[in-house]
């Protein structure tokens, strides 16, 4: 038979790599930026927009879909041709894609500090970028399955069916959490309200983690591993195993963020459950990684590409064999809300993802470029540099997690809490949060010295844009599959059915987990003593999400003594579902760098807040939170109220039918009260000043049952 010619295009390789080695120094930088914050609180600068509620979403932003973003398209376009023996189907897909996905981070690191955010944690951009992810990634679907389906290659390898996976799933986790009902261009309220929005948002946060971070990087491990190694993958069989039985599980396992919540226990437990049956095809994926060095253990003293991988993928199996672990009600009662998940995050984030994709472009770049890399000396500084970065980014958290929770929940022998201001934790575990710095900025150096030698690595060959190749055409024997049986092979021939059949299998775990929730009534018992927010609290709750103090204050009491004795000494009471019937979106958050805040309300006076907000260490001493100047000088937009109540009345909040024409009178009413209140203590301020809605919001938090022996159901 004949072979075709054809080129590979390394046009797009070249630019997505271009991006990622930009977006990562950038992201790094910020997220240094931030750990400096934590234990340096001048490093705010005074500004709103380097705050560290404004820049820590645009940290978690720019290393998930700008650096490892960037990094999972340049993988997957150098893979997929050259697995498919084919070009891409489209030179101008990949072109729409590539730009239209720099565009996209261009407005998140805009809108971001600007205070543009929905505060749901990896999905914090406004409705018009939503729109614009699901368009490109539209395209860079199209663009993928037509390579699929042009393909020369009969067989669609292992890595293949991790991109369709991504594919498939990405897009219906971004679709489903991100419904939500505009007022503005720039302002909207998810659709769902607490428990549900919950749910669905850590169906998606825990499967952004799964679908983004883990099975893309599983593809690109399945290709450049063995590709570097000179190795084929240790067992076929194991990849088919590994595969399936991951993206079955993990769609299951979101729950596992929201145990000891008011999440009905039905939907905990099954997130526990699915998620420690993920260790298995967890380690199966890395253990055929680690398997197929067999035979080339010696090469990777050598080989700095070998180090990198080898270090990645036990970063992997460490990752996901915590992960499970910390789903256990008694670890995770330990664990969550500390460091603890900090440290779990970025083994992943800096060992996994970050190590495979440094390996990746060191493996890649000599090859386009037909030269060596310029320096295996600093690419092994780089690799040991990196490593310690890990360990003592990691380290010190874990330390600072197991004392954050011992300080929590620590008794008198006379029964009182021994460490009741939470100010006293956050004091013990700054020396760790300075190493932590120390960690990211050795990793940041890494980095740097890696963008230094992939440059000079590029000066020193010449680029093949369009790299020639040539393979026999593809010959649907459909006879021959048919002869065959059924088994994995067939449905390897069948790109559409893989498709649709790996679309079928994420499916299943979120309509059992979500539909029940959505449709049962009992799940999310109402209180009848909880009512919708005043339009100046409505107000102060938009400024408090726009700030960002979700990503350092939780609104959620766990059923703990511990807790309920810190934060609710007087009513007693745990957290209830029906609190957050009104909460678009809802606001639990996932870390407590501060305390938590659902039974704020009441217990301090209004100049109190006032002057917390104005200077906090004035107030607290040793307080590391920064200080929010502008919303003593900002006013809030009396012009907006009407749309916002239209608005969350169109997702169920019960605002009388024509409240938006008289919600400003009642907004004035209640802004005059707390002027007056100030005044009393020698504050003038104006009436729409931001920092009076602002406290306005955080008086009600918790007052609708506080007091309340046993809540009144109905």
């Amino acid at each position: 038979m004949e072979l075709e010619k054809f080129s590979y295009d390394n046009k797009i390789v070249k630019a997505f790599i271009i991006a990622t080695v930009i977006f990562g120094l950038v992201g790094m930088l910020v997220g240094l930026t931030a750990a400096i914050q934590l234990f340096y609180p001048i490093f705010n600068f005074d500004l709103q927009y380097t705050s560290f509620g404004r820049i820590r979403p645009l940290h978690t932003n720019a290393i998930i879909f700008a650096f490892v973003g960037n990094a999972m398209f340049a993988g997957v376009y150098y893979s997929m041709q050259r697995l498919l023996k084919t070009r891409m189907f489209s030179d101008t897909l990949s072109w729409i894609h590539f730009w239209g996905w720099q565009l996209i981070i261009l407005a998140a690191a805009i809108t971001l500090p600007l205070g543009i955010t929905t505060s749901k944690e990896y999905a914090e951009l406004e409705w018009p970028i939503d729109i614009a992810i699901t368009v490109i990634w539209v395209v860079f679907g199209w663009n993928m399955i037509g390579t699929i389906i042009k393909r020369r290659e009969r067989h669609m390898y292992v890595a293949i069916w991790f991109y369709i996976a991504t594919f498939v799933t990405v897009a219906v986790l971004h679709l489903v959490n991100s419904f939500e009902i505009p007022v503005t261009l720039f302002k909207s309220y998810s659709w769902y309200a607490g428990v549900q929005d919950a749910l669905v948002q850590w169906w998606y946060g825990h499967n952004a983690v799964a679908f983004f971070l883990t099975t893309p990087y599983l593809g690109m491990m399945y290709y450049f591993l063995p590709k570097a190694a000179n190795r084929p993958v240790y067992s076929y069989k194991l990849s088919i195993i590994h595969f399936w039985s991951l993206i079955f599980l993990y769609i299951w396992a979101g729950p596992h963020h929201l145990l000891y919540s008011t999440l009905p226990d039905w939907a905990q437990s099954l997130g526990v459950v699915f998620s420690i049956m993920l260790i298995a095809p967890s380690w199966g994926g890395m253990l055929n990684g680690l398997m197929t060095l067999r035979g080339a253990w010696d090469r990777v003293r050598e080989d700095v590409v070998l180090k990198f991988f080898v270090v990645a993928v036990t970063a992997y199996g460490m990752a996901t064999l915590e992960g499970p672990l910390l789903s256990l009600k008694n670890v995770n009662a330990i664990a969550h809300f500390t460091d603890w998940i900090v440290a779990h995050v970025h083994v992943g984030g800096l060992g996994w993802n970050g190590f495979l994709i440094f390996g990746m472009l060191y493996w890649i770049v000599p090859r386009m470029w037909n030269t060596k890399i310029y320096s295996s000396k600093l690419a092994n500084l780089h690799f040991w540099l990196g490593t310690l970065g890990i360990v003592f980014y990691a380290l010190p958290m874990y330390v600072s997690g197991v004392v954050q929770s011992l300080m929590w929940k620590e008794f008198s022998p006379e029964g009182f809490l021994v460490y009741k201001n939470f100010l006293e934790t956050t004091v013990q575990i700054l020396p760790l949060h300075m190493l932590r710095a120390i960690g990211g900025a050795l990793y940041l150096t890494g980095a740097i010295i890696m963008t230094y030698n992939l440059i000079k690595t590029a000066y020193a060959g010449s680029f093949t844009a369009n790299e020639d190749a040539e393979a026999a055409p593809l010959v649907k024997n459909y006879v021959a599959a048919k002869n065959a049986g059924w088994h994995h092979t067939v449905l390897e021939h069948k790109p559409i059915l893989f498709t649709v059949l790996a679309l079928v299998a994420i499916l299943i775990g979120g309509i059992i987990e979500m539909v029940p929730t959505f449709l049962i009534k009992s799940n999310v018992p109402t209180i009848s003593s909880v009512k919708p927010y005043s339009p100046l609290e409505l107000h102060g709750r938009d400024i408090y999400i726009r700030e960002g103090c979700v990503s350092c204050h939780s609104q959620l009491v766990r059923p703990f003594r511990s807790e309920v004795e810190r934060y609710d000494p007087q009513g007693g009471q745990y957290s209830k579902a029906g609190e957050y019937v009104y909460d678009h979106p809802f606001l639990w958050g996932s870390k407590r760098t501060g305390p938590d805040l659902q039974r704020l309300g009441g217990k301090y006076s209004d100049s109190w807040h006032y002057n917390h907000m104005l200077a906090p260490d004035a107030v607290s001493t040793g307080s590391i939170m920064p200080a929010y100047p502008w919303l003593f000088e900002q006013v809030i937009d009396k012009s907006l109220t009407p749309g916002k109540i239209r608005a969350l009345r169109t997702v169920g909040v019960p605002y009388e039918q024509g409240y938006e024409a008289v919600a400003n009178e009642a907004l004035d009413v209640q802004a005059g009260k707390i002027v007056q209140s100030l005044k009393t203590d020698g504050i003038e301020v104006q009436a729409d000043a931001e920092i009076v809605a602002l406290i306005a919001y955080l008086q009600r938090l918790g007052i609708d049952i506080k007091g309340e022996k046993t809540a009144s159901l109905k």
